[in-house]
């Protein structure tokens, strides 16, 4: 997770697959020189002023020492565009949508139909699109991240060239804690994601869920917190029941994509955006020669997209795939997300 703060947390799990870098002790510094140990008595000033409980800071950081690793980590990650363009999406499908994915998220659905039936009726964000994101963010609950998050946090804080934004997580992290987790539960990935759907602590107070009614948003271990969290998520993110992600979409020969770029620049993730065409009404689409494959209003907005070029698949998106770019954004992610929701209702 997540989203709007960080890049593709999928990409930080495959981090933890890497090995151990070899980070030089002159190289364990903060970008203005300041010791860590100081450092650490500036955040929990921080948290006690917001309110935090000082045994659960005693608690919390007890022991802590810079994380090279994550330093490395965070230090090398994967872009997906590179200076000869992106990389095709046929491929990232091809390894993202793949049978282990679809035959959990059914295995998944079966076991919590009534759960997730209830839940997508409570916030009208389809099972499908919930099981996709816990598939693709942890392998439907398996692979969550063994770093300890308070750990992590206050070392990309201390490093400091994303200082505001991991100090404020850092806190958030320990609000958390008050609300009784141990600092052994609290372990996710190396850039402070965690649980089932790998909320970041501040989208965690924002936006989890207790979804079974015992009084507590577990996403560690409860489906039903879980479930719900990410429809919550998606619901914030002005998800429109009733309308898909996206449809498939027959394109005319010689058709002429470039005739169609948006002239507009997104304020949040602009490389994304500008792959998309410009926003424009499905009946308007279709006066052009573009076909949707399933059923699509005709007053629906939708942007063209065909990423891997003339002659190739190519789709009509919806709103709701820039909702779920909100989680990630990334439109290998994107795509993947609404093809695997799908595959797992097929």
């Amino acid at each position: 997770m997540i989203p709007r703060l960080l890049p593709a947390a999928a990409l930080a799990l495959a981090a933890l697959a890497a090995p151990p870098a070899s980070v030089p002790a002159t190289a364990q510094a903060s970008v203005d020189g300041i010791p860590f140990d100081a450092y650490i008595e500036l955040l929990k000033a921080r948290a006690r002023a917001e309110g935090v409980r000082e045994d659960t800071l005693e608690r919390m950081t007890a022991g802590l020492t810079p994380n090279p690793r994550v330093i490395a980590l965070d230090n090398n990650q994967p872009g997906s565009a590179t200076t000869r363009g992106y990389p095709p999406m046929s491929d990232y499908i091809r390894t993202h949508v793949d049978g282990a994915r679809i035959g959990g998220g059914r295995a998944v659905h079966a076991q919590h139909r009534d759960t997730l039936a209830a839940i997508e009726a409570r916030y009208g964000v389809p099972a499908p699109i919930i099981l996709a994101i816990f598939g693709h963010e942890t392998s439907y609950g398996r692979v969550k991240g063994d770093f300890d998050l308070a750990r992590s946090l206050a070392t990309l804080a201390w490093e400091g060239r994303r200082r505001e934004l991991f100090a404020g997580e850092f806190v958030a992290l320990m609000k958390i804690a008050e609300k009784g987790f141990a600092r052994e539960q609290l372990v996710g990935s190396y850039a402070g994601a965690f649980g089932n759907p790998q909320f970041l602590p501040s989208v965690y107070l924002r936006l989890a869920t207790d979804g079974d009614g015992d009084g507590r948003a577990d996403i560690f271990a409860n489906r039903a917190d879980t479930f719900a969290s990410i429809a919550n998520y998606f619901r914030d993110a002005g998800w429109r029941p009733g309308e898909p992600w996206g449809v498939a979409a027959a394109v005319p020969a010689g058709f002429d994509a470039s005739a169609y770029r948006t002239r507009l620049v997104s304020p949040v993730c602009p490389r994304v955006h500008e792959r998309l065409s410009r926003w424009m009404t499905v009946a308007e689409w279709r006066a052009v020669g573009i076909e949707p494959l399933r059923p699509l209003g005709e007053n629906v907005m939708a942007a063209f997209f065909q990423p891997d070029g003339p002659g190739t698949r190519a789709w009509l998106l919806t709103g709701n795939y820039r909702a779920i770019l909100e989680y990630n954004c990334s439109s290998y992610y994107a795509m993947s997300v609404g093809l695997l929701a799908d595959e797992i209702v097929n």
